[in-house]
């Protein structure tokens, strides 16, 4: 709607400065033209909007005309920016966009940088890893994490890798943290590279007094972008075919959304005359081991096919079984 899209550009240059006509068309998804009425509409309204022409020249609010609200803390500010980041994967992006332009706009003005730097260098990547499983320790403590992502700070970590079990010790320059499902990541530079490092396998974290040299030009989102595809480009070689029960298909295809091959309904799953109250799925995962997670969902969830991962599971339920069998009183 054209009043809506009125009020962004205000709060945009209201929170921005002076922009030009081609970045204000850019972000609200308008043309040049459509900008440029939209100004005019704001000047016959009463806004003090005014234009600049040249090369550096752009469209501008006159010096002092803001609004602020008071009673948010530093810390509330930065609450409400990072709230908003896990709503995009819900097909809210737009509304989502326009909603933190109003609220950063209504922020006091001490609090902005803050908010702003925090929406730049925390994620939320509410999407699994294929084939991985959720969160298997206690939280981390993050708060050496946080103050280095925040203060451009180096950071010293000794670090416990899954792979091996090997511990080093790694001095980083960070980009931020992303929250991938439940588990959070450090993404920073090591050596000039980029890496990813779980929190949760920390043995210590201190930040230093030396400020952070990332790469110039590079945001926490550039570089987690090429590392996620990193990793989800690994190839899931294992082909798995499973069936689910009804009443646990959405909670299964929540946990391993990421695995399945072709989406599959949830209103109203597709049921077999010989099956009822039952839907296959097709899966992929990387390795036999990581494909051995379906035996959480009990006998709720039958792997099909291949049968070396049946044979897998059912040693595993035998010998679980084994551990709760009646003990003999001797």
């Amino acid at each position: 709607m054209r009043s809506d899209r009125l009020l962004s550009i205000m709060l945009l240059l209201q929170t921005r400065g002076q922009l030009p006509a081609s970045d204000l068309a850019d972000r609200l998804e308008v043309s040049v033209r459509t900008i440029m009425r939209d100004v005019e509409a704001l000047s016959a309204a009463g806004v003090p909007v005014y234009t600049v022409r040249g090369p550096q020249g752009g469209i501008a609010l006159l010096p002092g005309y803001r609004t602020d609200v008071t009673g948010l803390t530093a810390d509330e500010s930065r609450a409400v920016l990072l709230s908003g980041t896990a709503h995009a994967d819900l097909g809210l992006g737009q509304a989502l966009g326009s909603a933190l332009r109003k609220v950063m706009a209504a922020l006091p003005a001490p609090h902005r940088p803050e908010a702003d730097l925090a929406s730049r260098r925390i994620l939320i990547d509410p999407v699994r890893w294929r084939g991985t499983p959720g969160p298997d320790r206690p939280a981390p403590d993050l708060a050496a994490f946080q103050q280095a992502v925040l203060a451009d700070r180096r950071l010293r970590l000794r670090y416990r890798h899954g792979r091996d079990n090997r511990v080093h010790s790694y001095t980083l320059d960070p980009y931020g943290l992303v929250n991938k499902a439940g588990v959070w990541y450090l993404v920073a530079d090591h050596d000039g590279e980029p890496r990813l490092f779980r929190t949760d396998r920390a043995l210590s974290a201190t930040v230093l007094t030396q400020p952070a040299r990332r790469r110039d030009g590079l945001e926490l989102t550039d570089v987690w972008q090429a590392l996620r595809r990193r990793i989800d480009d690994i190839p899931a070689p294992l082909a798995v075919t499973a069936r689910i029960r009804n009443e646990i298909l959405a909670k299964f295809l929540r946990i391993h959304e990421a695995d399945l091959t072709a989406p599959t309904p949830t209103d109203s799953p597709p049921e077999t005359e010989d099956e009822p109250g039952w839907t296959t799925v097709e899966l992929r995962f990387r390795s036999l081991l990581a494909a051995e997670a379906l035996l959480a969902f009990g006998p709720d969830a039958e792997v099909l096919t291949p049968d070396d991962l049946r044979q897998a599971l059912a040693r595993k339920a035998a010998a679980t079984a084994g551990l709760y069998t009646p003990r003999q009183d001797t």
